[in-house]
């Protein structure tokens, strides 16, 4: 079985600390040291530094040092070697998110924005969130997380039947070549709901193509399509926004321009006025 970075992390730690406690425990009984001496007998022991100040005297103490020994100085490696590990893992890991959040940048400049628009132009409850996803300069944590909340209850209400889903079709064959070189990028799998929603693009994709003619079709079949491409903007909607706090947090330029471009704002304008 193989373990986990953190995991082997967390297990070399408590294994160090309970070590660090018995041995402490064992040598004020034992040897009848000060709190702070035994603390510092055993720190000494365990990082191989041995200044030889202080020692065992009586047989049981010379047994639970050789036992503190043999197992704390392996513990002791074993956390140094996996705080290394994990310090130049978390550093790939975001070098990877870095990365990966360019990727989700370049998807809303070619698609994501303009399906956002198409989308949110046929949702009749926008009304009551519009105001809530302008987002500002002036946006801290705070706002984006009441603006989660707020997405997260949003009942989204497209429907096939008025939704222009010839357009969307149109729209998706074209770029549907950009999109699956997304999805081929296995630093997707770093991320939690961006991959889930190409995923549910190409669904959508792969319903509309499926089908001779996209009009006249059965009441069930339009409510099957609503249901997918609800999906879809609900997710849509909820990415935009984890972006675009990621920009307003790193990259103020690029923020500036995604405010100017806000599918939810009637009045934006990518003209600096």
């Amino acid at each position: 079985m193989i373990f986990s970075l953190t995991y082997r992390l967390r297990v070399y730690l408590t294994l160090l600390i309970s070590i660090i406690i018995g041995g402490i425990i064992g040598l004020v009984l034992i040897e009848h040291l000060s709190f702070f001496d035994a603390f510092y007998f055993i720190i000494v022991t365990i990082a191989t530094v041995g200044y030889g100040d202080i020692h065992p005297v009586t047989t049981a103490g010379k047994i639970l040092v050789i036992v503190i020994i043999l197992t704390g100085v392996g513990c002791f490696v074993g956390v140094v070697a996996n705080s290394v590990e994990y310090m130049i893992d978390e550093k790939e890991r975001k070098l990877r998110l870095e990365k990966l959040n360019m990727i989700i940048g370049i998807f809303f400049s070619e698609a994501g924005t303009t399906l956002l628009k198409k989308m949110s132009a046929h949702d009749s409850n926008l009304g009551e969130i519009r105001n809530v996803l302008l987002v500002s300069n002036n946006w801290s944590d705070v706002e984006f997380s009441h603006a989660a909340d707020i997405l997260k209850a949003h009942v989204c209400t497209l429907d096939s039947r008025t939704v222009l889903i010839s357009d969307m079709h149109t729209f998706l064959m074209e770029h549907k070549g950009f999109l699956l070189a997304l999805l081929e990028n296995p630093q997707l799998i770093e991320h939690d709901s961006f991959t889930p929603l190409l995923q549910a693009l190409f669904h959508l994709t792969e319903e509309l193509m499926a089908r001779e003619k996209l009009t006249d079709l059965p009441p069930a079949d339009y409510a099957h399509l609503s249901g997918d491409i609800n999906r879809v903007y609900r997710l849509l909607m909820i990415e935009w926004l984890t972006y675009m706090k990621y920009l307003k947090q790193n990259y103020p330029y690029l923020f500036s321009l995604a405010m100017r471009q806000n599918p939810f704002d009637t009045n934006a304008s990518v003209i600096v006025s």
